[in-house]
């Protein structure tokens, strides 16, 4: 039994509460910490079987992060803050000798870059302090990770191909919203297009290839296009037999066409304009425009399908497997008061708490999801409320 310090209160942190709560066995103390004490405050009173303790943290502040860490004493730290606060929680992680876990890799604020080389960096310190840190523990990175990982563990003698495939067939019935924090979504839809091909990333313009995805389980056939994710780096470094590997996503026309006027007005501008006198940020006042994604689990209805399909060889013949997770909007919303995005993100960011704490998947330095056996994972994943499908045929293109 184990003592977890969680910082955030997002939608996502909502259910990684909840979830903690549900596994007294494993979890025998949780503190929630974010900026804004009221909201984890409103988290915790959700709680009924056990007690969650509330604090005020600044995640910025490195003194204030040591500071809690050393009151606190947890075994482990789950960050689901901001991705641009990763370095400042993994530097106190590093001086108060805590492990560490979050579910997004780190990009600075003034800069839409989605790529691991600052977390990797703190590879050799970790390891001589021994202690771990486990990145991108969510669903995509993370249980996109695993899938590969399984798939090259019990489906393909290798991957040659990798397509990464997430549909949100929900809806909230909003004019436009996002799913999950604005300004984090839209920096990362709008950042150009990256694909790997024959040993190298490929850029193109941000959602300029589009494909029709007829998705299983009665969701039917969506557009999906093509974007940069963060995963696709960790995953051709550690499987490097994949020639080709693509992330796709699901957009509504409704969501494209606002989207395309925000930009062309300059709403998703990161950089600084002068306003009034004042300096501020455009996609940081569009945030606080736009609905926070914590209140649309009332409202959002449908379901998500997340998943990825590897290509390659078995036994000497071409061959596919698609490994896909469906998760219905309502049914998370009866369990854990959040949506499914943040159901799917929360669910992977607690089971690797829960690898790391019961040394299934534990040691010194710093790790990618895909590195470790993953049918330790799955077993406790799916009961956690995340159950695969695998199904298995020829190699058709996409």
């Amino acid at each position: 039994m184990s003592k977890v310090l969680i910082i955030g209160a997002g939608g996502v942190s909502r259910v990684v509460v909840h979830k903690c709560a549900q596994r007294p066995d494993i979890f025998s103390s949780i503190t929630l910490a974010s900026r804004t004490l009221s909201r984890c405050d409103a988290i915790a009173a959700e709680i009924k079987n056990i007690k969650v303790a509330t604090a005020q943290i600044d995640a910025d502040d490195v003194p204030q992060l040591v500071a809690l860490l050393k009151q606190e004493k947890p075994q482990l730290v789950i960050n689901v803050a901001l991705p641009y606060q990763d370095l400042t929680i993994m530097d106190a992680c590093l001086e108060t000798g805590v492990d560490y876990l979050d579910t997004a890799n780190y990009e600075p604020l003034d800069t839409a870059r989605f790529e691991y080389s600052w977390q990797w960096a703190y590879q050799e310190r970790f390891k001589k302090k021994g202690i771990m840190a486990l990145l991108g523990s969510g669903f995509d990175p993370g249980m996109t990770n695993v899938y590969t990982a399984l798939a090259a563990k019990n489906y393909l003698d290798e991957i040659e191909e990798l397509d990464i495939i997430d549909a949100n067939a929900g809806n909230h019935g909003l004019p436009f919203a996002t799913n999950f924090n604005p300004e984090i979504n839209i920096r990362e839809i709008t950042a150009a297009c990256r694909h790997w091909e024959d040993g190298a990333f490929v850029e193109t313009p941000a959602l300029s290839t589009k494909r029709s995805f007829n998705f299983p389980e009665g969701i039917g056939p969506m557009n999906i296009y093509r974007l940069y994710h963060e995963e696709m780096e960790s995953l051709v470094k550690h499987f490097p037999s994949i020639k080709k590997a693509q992330f796709w996503m699901t957009f509504s026309d409704n969501y494209l066409k606002h989207l395309e006027v925000l930009q062309n007005v300059g709403m998703t501008r990161i950089d600084e304009v002068e306003f009034e006198g004042q300096k501020i940020v455009p996609i940081q006042f569009l945030k606080a425009l736009l609905p926070d994604p914590a209140t649309l689990g009332p409202l959002t209805k449908g379901k998500t399908c997340i998943g990825v399909i590897a290509r390659g060889k078995k036994d000497g013949r071409r061959k596919q497997v698609y490994i896909y997770n469906i998760c219905d909007h309502e049914a998370c919303y009866a369990e854990t008061n959040s949506q499914a995005i943040s159901y799917t993100t929360g669910v992977p960011a607690v089971t690797g708490a829960i690898m790391m704490l019961n040394k299934a998947w534990h040691a010194p330095g710093v790790w990618n999801m895909e590195q470790f056996d993953p049918e330790p994972f799955m077993a406790e994943v799916g009961p956690m409320g995340l159950p695969h499908v695998v199904i298995e045929g020829e190699w058709p293109s996409l």
